[in-house]
């Protein structure tokens, strides 16, 4: 950041009083700029006509990672709850309706300053299309889903963790967090 929102005014990085990090302040209007992680919601469509149920996923149109698959999710816009953000991804991305469960996982990704968040969901019908941010969209069974074409960590993390509760019958919120270690490689850590 180089200007005030404010006032349009230079800002400088330092530590305001009563505060333990570096933050954009305004000299000239005495503005704090604070910068928070984005939220990225998004959801676990789930289709069961009565045999092995499928997961809605979207082939990406769009950087990063384009051509890989994920779950639809994108950012949460003002004005609207997590769950309200899931739905809108995923008819914008994948043209599908979708009952909102609970959140399923959580993933904080400290490196990018984001907080993945997945919500259960149902597809009651097979419809589906491509949106304006998908090359395509499938349902796959679990052994069809091309795990390494998936294109995000908190995209395989909580498809790997559905697939294991659902072998159990509960789906308990799991949260974690992903991101490089001192090698570059990234790591999966839940607790």
């Amino acid at each position: 950041m180089n200007y005030c929102s404010n006032c349009g005014q230079p800002v400088s990085l330092a530590i305001p009083e009563d505060d333990d990090r570096e933050r954009h302040i305004c000299r000239h209007c005495d503005t704090i700029h604070y910068q928070n992680p984005r939220i990225i919601t998004g959801c676990l469509p789930i289709y069961d006509d009565g045999h092995e149920p499928r997961v809605l996923l979207c082939k990406r149109a769009i950087e990063p990672r384009y051509g890989k698959w994920t779950l639809p999710a994108g950012f949460m816009e003002n004005g609207e709850t997590a769950e309200q953000g899931a739905a809108r991804e995923c008819w914008e991305e994948a043209r599908a309706k979708v009952s909102i469960g609970d959140l399923y996982n959580m993933t904080s990704i400290p490196n990018v300053n984001q907080v993945h968040l997945f919500f259960m969901a149902t597809l009651d019908k097979p419809e589906f299309a491509s949106g304006p941010e998908s090359l395509e969209v499938e349902l796959l069974k679990e052994a069809d889903i091309p795990w390494d074409e998936i294109s995000f960590t908190a995209v395989k993390v909580t498809l790997q963790n559905y697939f294991r509760d659902r072998a159990n019958g509960q789906f308990p919120l799991r949260s974690g967090w992903a991101g490089p270690n001192e090698w570059g490689e990234w790591h999966w850590n839940k607790h």
